[in-house]
């Protein structure tokens, strides 16, 4: 158990916010598996302000009390602007998160994202404007440094909790790294211990392995999972349980991740309908299948073969048909005797 502000979070797994894949249906999805927090996609200040209706689509859900907005932007007031009309449109959000760790160029350019990490005052200046006018937790989530040569993730730490930040979570890799390379864990070492509150760490998690690692290195009080989530919800259970109890849980069979599978396809449809939603499915479903035997064949089966839910549903069913009882490996492999 922890806490953001006033909120009792119960586990150690935080469900990162990705554009396009981490809508409503999927939080829903993944949240059974033992998710204690979750964001919607990133969400533009601009958008809100103007009402764009894919921006606005992205607020269309009644959250469990443990679902935030993720905005960007870089003016304080705009921001404020921007979370005020969100904890309008849906009263159900439960914090307020300020993107400082984007690396992507087009949002970048705006100053926003991993931007803000140029000028620590102006991500103080956002995190206390929000405070002052917000009833609700505020976080924020942020990267080593615009650069190798300019990290300053301490400095933006400092800034942000003398401003009132509720939590901050780190990705250990630069602005310019991106997603590439090895994240810097040595950097981070034991960071809880000079922070005053909840940290989340983020970056590379693809095993429990992985969780126990990043965690254990950096004292912190819960790891998210994002990337490394994707086609691989039990995941999320094995990382609950073995922080709670100790328990190391076996991984699922190929059989066990086709249902998963389908079953997150379907709630998809429910949210947008089967044409949207299979065009999804082309991205989701092979990473259920990551790395198993004849795994880059039928990952390209399902990338580039789904039309409908029936055309998944047989492509599914000649997976689990050829290696069905196999079980999916620690390194995303599948274990299996017909190599």
């Amino acid at each position: 158990m922890w806490h953001l502000g006033d909120l009792n979070i119960d586990g150690p797994v935080v469900l990162g916010p990705m554009s396009g894949y981490t809508s409503a249906a999927y939080r829903e999805f993944m949240r059974p598996f033992g998710v204690s927090l979750s964001y919607t996609e990133m969400v533009s200040d601009q958008g809100l302000k103007y009402g764009g209706r894919q921006t606005m689509s992205f607020l269309d859900f009644r959250s469990e009390g443990t679902t935030g907005v993720q905005l960007f932007g870089h003016v304080p007031d705009d921001l404020l602007e921007a979370a005020r009309k969100a904890l309008e449109v849906n009263d159900s959000l439960a914090f307020v998160d300020i993107n400082m760790g984007c690396p992507v160029p087009k949002v970048n350019r705006t100053g926003a994202g991993s931007a803000l990490m140029k000028d620590p005052v102006l991500c103080g200046d956002i995190v206390r404007k929000l405070k002052m006018n917000l009833d609700v937790p505020v976080t924020v989530k942020i990267r080593l440094g615009w650069t190798g040569s300019t990290v300053n993730f301490m400095d933006v730490i400092r800034e942000v909790e003398s401003a009132g930040v509720d939590a901050v979570c780190i990705h250990p890799r630069t602005r310019d790294e991106r997603y590439t390379g090895k994240p810097h864990y040595d950097l981070v070492e034991n960071l809880r211990e000079e922070m005053s509150v909840p940290l989340i760490i983020s970056g590379n998690i693809y095993s429990l392995e992985d969780a126990i690692s990043a965690r254990r290195t950096t004292g912190a009080d819960a790891v998210m999972l994002a990337r490394g989530g994707i086609g691989n919800p039990y995941l999320v259970t094995q990382i609950d349980r073995f922080f709670r109890y100790g328990e190391r849980l076996p991984n699922p069979t190929v059989r066990k991740q086709a249902e998963l599978c389908l079953q997150l396809a379907d709630m998809l449809i429910e949210e947008n309908g089967e044409d949207i939603a299979m065009r999804r499915m082309r991205s989701f479903a092979p990473h259920f299948f990551s790395g198993c035997f004849r795994g880059k064949a039928y990952r390209n089966m399902l990338a580039t073969g789904i039309t409908d839910r029936n055309s998944l549903t047989d492509m599914l069913g000649k997976i689990v048909d050829k290696i069905g009882d196999d079980t999916i490996g620690n390194d995303g492999r599948c274990e299996t005797s017909e190599f």
